[in-house]
């Protein structure tokens, strides 16, 4: 199969994951990365972590490529991001190539793209793009934020205000490691301390233009609003904002997110849960000229997204992609008919990876991505993570957990609300069904089809609820 079919609406499964995990066009990658390489370092391997599938577009898959020194034979592990396209009528030269180049000399300047002699490539003939951490054209403050140098000369220079470092920790050594690479979208880095007696960890999240300075104001405000209200549960505050980088900083968390503490906790994480719902009500109740302007989100919103996210099922599961239409087209319907609210101050992506349990209590996190919305967007949300969750590790209980953490809630809740939930919880779950359910996972489409499955059970509980047809959809 050419590289035309191999990423058309008539691919296989094994074709796309013939690129993510082995195969010819995986041999390719790892070549042309050991080409890249300066000796004597070498290639072990290379682990996908993420991938999205866009029939007849692209297939976008981020990979961390586990490297051997030569020298001292030691490894490590660097983040790259790899992206195939179809043959175009015209092939063209990458976009704004004298800016990645020049970020690419910077790179080598600052000692931050070692061991790679060269961090990107473009295989016109494979249609194949590959760029290393820490190049990206669209966040050039990527490079000297990875340079330890620079950034320890930041923590030395900076006064923390509200949360400062201790003094003896300023001007020390730090590691830096990639935690996320996604060219163009998001990058998150985290610097460890080397040589301070206390220890630190501090995250770096950057920001393309003025969204960092938001982050930090919005970040600010739900710390502020939580102490007061959120009844023991509070949200993590930034250490500094960094304008000319456009970065926000974060001191590391002791802890772990939610999902692990349900994972080991089981049946006994009940007042946490709780505990959760009562500071998500809180939150809804933040005054939005608190926060400043917010991008209104609504269900029409959310359907949209649901459609890009499962753009690869009627190619690889086709009976599935069909399930997932028809569940929206009547999802659309049945918000036409139930009463709404008032949009209210909402977090947005509201799962459990962005709940920490701390020794002082809970902490949220992340709110990049807060909307002026249905509260019933975050509550269906977390409902539908819940239901992933307990699904993806074969646990019992989901139902307990969700009637947890909707006791903490539900106080004084319109009824209609709940309604609303359900039918977010619906459409949530056939999203993360096709997004967080990656194609190169052992058995995707017995799990792709069981979480689907689940979402559909959610809408036709809902039409019966409402007294009326299951699975209708007007024509």
């Amino acid at each position: 199969m050419n590289r035309a079919d191999a990423l058309s609406p008539n691919t296989t499964l094994e074709e796309i994951n013939g690129m993510l995990l082995s195969g010819e066009r995986h041999e390719e990658l790892r070549r042309e990365l050991s080409s890249m390489l300066s000796a004597p370092n070498s290639l072990e391997h290379c682990d996908v972590r993420h991938a999205r599938f866009r029939p007849g577009h692209k297939l976008r898959a981020n990979f961390d490529a586990h490297i051997r020194a030569g020298a001292d034979g030691s490894s490590y592990v660097r983040a790259i991001e790899v992206t195939w396209r179809p043959a175009k009528e015209k092939d063209r030269p990458p976009k704004r190539a004298e800016d990645l180049g020049s970020l690419q000399e910077e790179a080598m300047r600052r000692g931050v793209a070692a061991p790679f002699h060269r961090l990107m490539t473009d295989r016109q003939t494979s249609g194949m793009q590959v760029r290393v951490s820490p190049l990206d054209v669209q966040f050039p403050q990527l490079a000297r934020m990875s340079d330890p140098v620079y950034v320890g000369d930041i923590v030395t220079s900076l006064s923390l205000a509200g949360d400062p470092l201790p003094e003896r920790v300023r001007g020390s050594r730090c590691s830096v490691s990639c935690i996320r690479y996604r060219p163009g979208r998001r990058h998150v880095l985290r610097y460890d301390a080397l040589d301070s007696p206390e220890g630190w960890t501090v995250f770096g999240k950057m920001y393309a233009r003025d969204k960092g300075e938001r982050a930090f104001r919005v970040a600010n405000t739900v710390a502020d609003w939580l102490a007061e209200y959120g009844q023991g549960v509070t949200s993590l505050r930034p250490l500094a904002y960094l304008g000319d980088d456009s970065v926000v900083l974060y001191r590391g968390i002791v802890g772990e997110c939610l999902s692990q503490h349900l994972q080991h906790s089981g049946h006994s994480a009940g007042s946490s849960l709780a505990a959760v719902g009562v500071a998500l009500r809180a939150l809804h109740e933040l005054p939005g000229d608190l926060i400043g302007p917010l991008t209104p989100h609504d269900l029409a919103a959310e359907v949209k997204q649901v459609k890009r996210s499962r753009e690869h099922l009627p190619t690889l599961l086709p009976s599935s992609g069909a399930v997932v239409d028809a569940l929206l087209a009547r999802a659309m319907e049945l918000d036409e008919m139930l009463p709404r609210e008032q949009p209210v101050f909402t977090h947005g992506d509201f799962i459990s990876e962005h709940i920490w349990v701390t020794p002082a209590g809970l902490v949220f996190i992340d709110f990049d991505n807060c909307f002026l919305a249905d509260p019933a967007l975050d509550i269906g949300k977390f409902l539908a993570d819940l239901q992933l969750m307990y699904a993806i590790h074969e646990r019992t209980g989901v139902e307990a957990a969700q009637e947890a953490f909707l006791s903490g809630y539900c106080v004084d809740t319109p009824p209609e609300r709940l309604l609303r939930v359900r039918l977010y919880e619906a459409i949530k779950l056939a999203k993360m069904a096709a997004r967080r359910v990656y194609v190169f996972e052992d058995d995707w489409a017995s799990r792709t089809e069981r979480l689907i499955g689940r979402a559909q059970v959610l809408m036709t509980s809902l039409e019966r609820t409402l007294g009326l047809p299951v699975g209708h959809v007007s024509v």
